[in-house]
């Protein structure tokens, strides 16, 4: 029994580079039939960008395309319009990420493309919403992060690396797929009801600022008090009215910090993070795991407030604590006292843990011939009565001749869309 839940579904991916690949590949693996269009001779940008061989696709593309069908061609010449058109008329869902007003140009906008198929769910990724101000702004992965507030709010709060920082997470590219993809399934299940497929608007920028949402919780403490008892600058420094910086705390009201470890002189990921929960039994559990029965009799910190008050102190006692022991060791000391706790774990270690390759947080993709064998990490969530096949990414072109026959397409058609440039390269004059 076939239980993949897009079965059925068909997609034209008219995206390239991150965010919107990445959209378009989970719809892939959760069973759709993902078209992806790609300008002949060169394709999707990343296919060349960053690789480790001239003569191999990169992994950047390699992990964002799988299980793909790739379709070359130029869809603004007048056969690639026409067969663009054909294969619109039957599509569940169209996305593309193409700068704004690049798909009204090419004649196939939200407008024209719900005139022609009804049915069919149309999604596009932007930068930023319509009605922003930086709308006209080409949008990076960056640009998404220092517009939304991720960067401000991200780093070190005091000397010479006080900078706004951007998070290694691709909080503006692949996060913006997953929110596109929210959208998309949203429009699905509400074609059911309604029977006509609608527009889906999203932009990086709204992807960045949903993960931000504490940081607009912290705005509106710090406007209605004008401090924050989480941040390590409370209670010694004056706050301004923006949220600020805020090194390595954790977010909320309780006590998080990332701690030094055994080894850090060579090892520059040799840290633990550590919590100190508020709750009264929680913290004495903790306070015995540390050996720090002191604390519980102690004014100074045998409250949660008192702590947030004495949290530098609290900082350096359980850092003097952290660094004779190895990160490992630390973690498996407080985790068995119910304390919050893991090693900070770099991505060579990340992808050499074999309990990760359970069929879908890391996986193994063969893509054969030069390329052999390559890791990404696979659908984020499970379901009871399915599971992903992760299939290899498809060569630029590959797929060009067998969709075109699907859509009705002759042997002669074929090769005039080659010969013309539609679906191949023009001969060099």
């Amino acid at each position: 029994m076939n239980t993949a839940p897009l079965q059925g579904i068909k997609v034209i991916d008219f995206t390239n580079v991150q965010s919107g690949p990445s959209c378009t590949q989970l719809l892939a693996w959760l069973g759709a039939d993902v078209i992806k269009i790609e300008r002949p001779g060169s394709g999707d940008a990343t296919r060349n960008e960053l690789q480790f061989d001239p003569d191999c696709p990169s992994y950047y593309f390699l992990q964002l395309n799988s299980d793909k069908r790739s379709l070359a061609l130029d869809a603004a010449t007048p056969d690639g319009r026409k067969i663009l058109t054909k294969l619109l008329e039957t599509a569940d869902v169209f996305i593309e990420n193409l700068h704004p007003g690049a798909m009204d140009k090419l004649g196939f906008s939200w407008e024209v493309v719900h005139k022609l198929n009804p049915k069919c769910v149309y999604a596009t990724i932007k930068g930023f919403p319509v009605s922003s101000k930086y709308a006209h702004l080409k949008a990076y992965e960056p640009v998404a992060q220092v517009t939304a507030g991720a960067a401000s709010t991200t780093g070190w709060w005091e000397g010479p690396d006080n900078i706004p920082t951007q998070s290694g997470a691709a909080l503006g590219d692949s996060n913006t797929g997953m929110h596109c993809a929210i959208g998309i399934l949203a429009a699905l299940l509400q074609r059911n009801v309604t029977g006509e497929g609608s527009f889906v608007y999203q932009s990086m920028h709204n992807a960045c600022l949903n993960l931000c949402r504490i940081k607009t919780r912290d705005q509106l403490t710090l406007d209605r008090i004008g401090y924050l008892t989480q941040f390590p600058q409370y209670p010694d420094q004056k706050f301004g009215d923006f949220v600020p910086r805020s090194g390595n705390q954790e977010g909320s009201g309780v006590l998080g910090w990332t701690y030094k470890c055994k080894g850090w002189e060579t090892d520059p990921n040799a840290y633990a993070y550590i919590i100190l929960q508020r709750g009264a039994k929680d913290f004495e559990l903790a306070c015995k795991a540390f050996g720090f029965e002191d604390w519980l009799t102690n004014p100074d910190f045998n409250t949660a407030d008192a702590r947030d008050r004495h949290k530098q102190e609290i900082y350096k006692r359980i850092g003097e604590w952290a660094i004779t022991r190895d990160k490992f060791e630390v973690t498996d000391t407080l985790s068995k006292a119910g304390v919050p706790v893991a090693p900070v774990l770099n991505t060579k270690e990340i992808m050499d843990d074999e309990s990760l390759y359970d069929g879908n947080t890391l996986v193994r993709i063969d893509q054969g011939g030069k390329i052999g064998e390559f890791v990404t990490v696979g659908v984020p969530f499970t379901l009871s009565n399915y599971q992903p096949t992760y299939g290899p990414c498809p060569t630029l072109g590959g797929n060009t001749d067998e969709v075109l026959k699907e859509y009705g397409f002759s042997d002669d058609d074929i090769k005039q869309f080659a010969a013309n440039g539609t679906t191949a390269p023009m001969p060099k004059k």
